[in-house]
């Protein structure tokens, strides 16, 4: 693999109403964006700014890249349009060469340290996935010569227990890696399984 690491961080802007709906069913609009807000703050401020990787954007509404303050060091693009699966192709896409991993803003444990463990299983493999609990994934990457020419996630059922399994089989025959399984946030269970988990921990 030739070129520095990509990191692209996929996120909408933090506005009240617009973002994790599924949690603001359980727990309230309000909550449920002060809670983003706060996951993207201190996701963009613990990965970024290393000089291991470039850090990337990926922002949704495209309108956001002008409208909302961005943090610095972090290089900022639009979505554009499709499902979740296009979307991700487009960002991978317009990458510099170099191996590059896209990750969510919703996950709350993920750490450089994990980031930098996928970076290097990336070495060893064509791609790369970081399993989530609900049969989804919280990482996808892919190296150089993998790059999505072939790569068709039209198929996968986003959003479900098989979205995993299906964007491995749209891999075909690449060679796949897999970084730790962690969880993100979709819903009250969620939340209050990963507050939990704090105070055993803190």
């Amino acid at each position: 693999m030739r070129g520095r690491p990509n990191l692209i961080v996929f996120a909408k802007q933090p506005r009240i109403g617009r973002v994790k709906s599924r949690l603001a069913r359980d727990i309230g609009r309000i909550p449920a964006w002060r809670f983003y807000r706060a996951q993207l703050a201190g996701l963009l401020r613990q990965i970024g700014r290393d000089p291991r990787w470039r850090c990337w954007l990926a922002v949704t509404p495209d309108a956001a890249t002008r409208q909302h303050r961005w943090p610095a060091g972090w290089r900022v693009l639009p979505q554009g349009p499709g499902d979740l699966g296009a979307r991700m192709l487009r960002a991978f896409k317009r990458m510099p060469p170099g191996p590059a991993l896209l990750i969510g803003s919703d996950i709350p444990e993920v750490s450089r340290r994990n980031i930098a463990g996928a970076f290097r299983l990336l070495k060893r493999h064509d791609a790369m996935l970081g399993p989530a609990g609900d049969g989804g994934y919280w990482l996808i990457g892919l190296n150089q010569n993998a790059r999505p020419r072939r790569l068709d996630l039209s198929a996968v059922r986003w959003s479900g227990p098989q979205a995993m399994a299906d964007t491995r089989r749209a891999m075909g025959g690449l060679s796949v890696g897999l970084a730790a399984t962690l969880e993100d946030i979709d819903t009250g269970a969620d939340l209050a399984r990963w507050r939990e988990r704090q105070k055993a921990t803190g």
